[in-house]
């Protein structure tokens, strides 16, 4: 679906969910943490021990339209990359957690880039979205892999299938920070 109208609500962010350019819906999305990475621990090390570049948690992000978080293993990665940021739902996190038994690991371990709550993600596939001013288009799952059993908890692989986060690309420069 295209952007072609912008309402901004309370908290800055919208979805338009309509090719009528007057229908803009509020999205209510929350953002409790921001990590970036500079290097790869799983992505490219399948068949090799994960690497252990840490996960940096910040309070706010450069967003850069085509190439991604200023500082992350993705910027610049290659051309119209799908995956320039990624989402996760604080919610799916905590359901994990209570379904798997975890306590002590951080929502960092699935290496997802803004923590958010208060949105389903899986709406945003293939829906152009702003959040603080910065506009995205959500392109597809973040699918978990089976990294996820080591990096959280076994049977964290199967738990986030259907629900493993938002891939997307970056359309407009930004800032993204805490809410």
């Amino acid at each position: 679906m295209k952007l072609t109208g912008l309402a901004k609500s309370s908290d800055q962010s919208i979805i338009h969910q309509s090719d009528d350019p007057f229908i803009t819906l509020p999205l209510r999305m929350q953002i409790l943490h921001l990590y970036i990475s500079p290097e790869h621990n799983y992505f490219g090390h399948h068949g090799q021990p994960a690497g252990t570049a840490p996960v940096i948690e910040v309070p706010q992000v450069e967003c850069v339209a085509g190439k991604g978080l200023v500082g992350d293993r993705f910027f610049g990665w290659k051309d119209d990359y799908k995956g320039q940021v990624t989402f996760f739902e604080h919610e799916q996190y905590e359901r994990l957690c209570e379904k798997l038994g975890v306590m002590g690991v951080t929502p960092s371990a699935f290496r997802r880039n803004v923590i958010t709550k208060g949105v389903d993600l899986n709406t945003l596939i293939g829906v152009e979205f702003e959040v603080q001013g910065v506009r995205f288009l959500g392109t597809q799952e973040c699918s978990p892999c089976y990294w996820m059993d080591q990096a959280f908890a076994e049977g964290a692989e199967l738990a986030l299938k259907g629900h493993g986060g938002l891939r997307a690309k970056i359309l407009s420069d930004g800032i993204l920070k805490t809410s």
